[in-house]
């Protein structure tokens, strides 16, 4: 399961589907459901875009 998690094309599709929830979900839900949602899948599309870019420096230094 970790290696399917950290797979480009999954990690690529966890940052933008979480960071586009985050960024409408303060104007879909009201109140402060709506920024506590917002503020979850916005760590969660961070987390995402921290491991791609981590994958990023590690697959270089493995090819030199």
């Amino acid at each position: 399961m970790k290696a399917l998690l950290s797979s480009r094309p999954v990690l690529w599709f966890l940052f933008l589907f979480n960071a586009v929830v985050a960024a409408a979900a303060p104007f879909v839900v009201d109140g402060t459901q709506g920024i506590m949602s917002a503020v979850g899948m916005g760590v969660v599309s961070l987390g995402a875009g921290a491991g791609l870019v981590r994958g990023r420096g590690h697959r270089k230094a493995a090819a030199v």
